[in-house]
């Protein structure tokens, strides 16, 4: 890609380990339109029943400051939107590192309109377990509302989000 970059790249990741590429991907932003999605679903580490995840929260964060004090593009991907139980904690250390969030709730990001597919996993009981209200829209909304204080301009939700598009400021 380096050789005949692409107008614009997305690379998605769960993982930390995105750093261990920091020179390909500064090489890369120089020469096309360059977004690491980078998944921090949560403030929380571990939710009941679900296995915890690759890469902490912590080193997701650690790298999502690599990345952009290396002049890449950064967008945390809150997704799957799980509880949160520290908002504006969270939204405020998002925008200490990262250009942009995208929330991304189970219903309407599943690929069915309303969740369905995701509702014979366990996650939704996980979640409810934590924050009863978590799986509902209006948690997404809520949630929207308070990253939108934090990075205005700069919000995207479900695929506009991913696809670049944000609420206005």
């Amino acid at each position: 890609m380096v050789e005949a970059p692409p107008d614009e790249l997305v690379v998605q990741t769960h993982s930390h380990l995105i750093t261990d590429d920091l020179s390909l991907l500064r090489e890369l932003a120089c020469q096309c339109r360059l977004r690491v999605h980078l998944s921090i679903e949560s403030d929380q580490q571990d939710l009941p029943g679900l296995p915890p995840p690759a890469s902490s929260i912590e080193r997701r964060f650690a790298a999502a400051k690599a990345l952009r004090s290396a002049g890449v593009r950064v967008v945390i991907t809150v997704s799957p939107l799980l509880p949160i139980q520290d908002g504006e904690s969270f939204f405020a250390r998002i925008a200490a590192t990262a250009d942009a969030v995208v929330i991304d709730h189970f219903i309407g990001g599943d690929g069915s309109a309303d969740g369905r597919r995701t509702a014979t996993t366990p996650l939704p009981d996980a979640m409810a377990q934590v924050a009863p209200a978590s799986v509902t829209l209006s948690y997404r909304d809520a949630v929207v509302e308070l990253a939108h204080r934090h990075l205005p301009g700069n919000v995207g939700v479900s695929i506009d989000g991913f696809a670049g598009r944000f609420l206005p400021a």
